[in-house]
């Protein structure tokens, strides 16, 4: 790894849904830390929900380290002075505090260098966001924005990923033995490695339940890995029971069907969770790249827009994810994920069977596909190494060096 002297970066997050943008926020800081020795100070509105997936992290504590980033608690008005760096990210059109705004117009006015800004927007599928990424916009205070949009193309920001990950999730997954220690870490009981797995992590719909009704009359046994959460919510006719009162470690026997309730773990634990499971269902934008870089079948429960326009973005993601697939496998696959998007359960239910006869498990294809798409979707470049280059071409301070680290 290469460090610089001259590189210090402000990221600020807004908690939005719970696990998403601090999700990818946090995954980002680490990185930029690890990979490039960054000094990364990641400013959070909301500690609790950043505990979840940090459980070391003191919520009493307005400042405090982990894995090499600086993590500040972000209050209104801001209480923690600023100090401005070499970088200046606003996560997902999140509005910077009053005071970090002042600093950027005082050192402007006094013609010191100023940080270079950026919007760091959500991850889009859509064409027109080759279009808009990097363009600038002119503030009211003079200086210049960025628009930096995360994306699938090599004219887009790109796609976080960590050094070495798709190896260290090849040699996880060719031994049998580490799913099967990870689930008893995790107090899962009674899993064979030949039963089905299924990850979710979703919002409420009703075509979870109908899923779930399904898989309790399946031939074979299957495992239902939910944490405590929304996704609860829309099973408590079939459990019998409220969701507040589900505790993690709890198991629900409904015919083949088990239903374990998982407790709450850390980035790398949830990594290894979609690396173990045969299926995933996620929600959000970090569960969703997850997802992906697993290469495992999946759902994506996209987080739900005004005038449906999620719906939009799914399609777009859809389209260009089964672009290679076998008509049909591509159609059954596309309309599942939809379906359980819009809470269509008979489509849902339609679609899964479906999937089930082609083959469930992606073979031949489909598991081709799903071991090249993370490769073919990073474009020889990860999000942390294009926003590098990105900071370089508009910073006048010293360049970051790119590693030479193949991932």
């Amino acid at each position: 790894m290469k460090t610089t002297t001259a590189s210090r970066w402000d990221i600020f997050c807004l908690v939005v849904d719970n696990f998403g943008d601090i999700g990818v926020t946090w995954r980002l800081a680490k990185q930029l830390h690890k990979e490039y020795g960054i000094h990364v100070t990641l400013w959070v509105d909301c500690l609790a929900s950043f505990a979840h997936i940090l459980p070391a992290l003191d919520i009493k504590q307005r400042s405090q380290h982990f894995d090499g980033v600086t993590i500040k608690l972000w209050d209104q008005p801001l209480s923690q002075d600023y100090c401005a760096g070499d970088v200046l990210i606003e996560a997902f059109a999140c509005e910077l505090p009053a005071s970090v705004k002042d600093e950027l117009s005082r050192l402007n006015a006094a013609k010191q260098t100023v940080p270079v800004w950026l919007n760091l927007e959500y991850l889009c599928a859509e064409a027109w966001v080759d279009g808009c990424h990097g363009l600038p916009s002119m503030q009211t205070n003079g200086l210049l924005k960025y628009f930096y949009f995360p994306g699938f193309s090599d004219k887009s920001g790109g796609l976080i990923c960590e050094q070495g990950l798709f190896s260290e999730r090849d040699a996880w997954q060719a031994d049998t033995c580490n799913k099967v220690n990870l689930f008893t870490q995790l107090g899962l009981k009674g899993i064979d490695p030949a039963d089905t797995v299924i990850s979710i992590f979703s919002y409420e719909t009703p075509a979870l339940a109908a899923l779930c009704k399904l898989w309790q009359q399946s031939k074979d046994k299957v495992h239902a890995l939910i944490p405590k959460g929304r996704s609860l919510n829309s099973l408590t006719a079939l459990l019998n029971c409220d969701a507040s009162d589900i505790m993690p470690g709890q198991q629900f026997h409904l015919g083949n069907l088990t239903i374990h309730i998982l407790p709450m773990t850390d980035q790398q634990g949830y990594d290894r969770l979609l690396w173990s499971a045969d299926f995933n269902i996620v929600r959000g934008e970090d569960s969703f790249l997850r997802a992906q870089w697993a290469a495992k079948p999946f759902i994506w429960h996209i987080y739900p827009q005004e005038d449906d326009y999620h719906l939009v973005k799914l399609r777009a993601f859809l389209e260009i994810y089964c672009d290679n697939l076998a008509p049909e496998l591509a159609n059954h696959w596309s309309e599942l994920n939809i379906a359980f998007n819009t809470g269509e359960s008979n489509s849902v239910l339609s679609h899964w069977e479906q999937l089930n006869s082609v083959d469930l498990s992606l073979l031949q294809d489909g598991q081709h596909h799903l071991q090249q798409w993370p490769v073919d979707a990073l474009n020889d470049a990860d999000l942390a190494t294009r926003l590098i280059n990105f900071v370089n071409s508009k910073s006048s301070r010293a360049k970051i060096e790119k590693p030479k680290i193949g991932i």
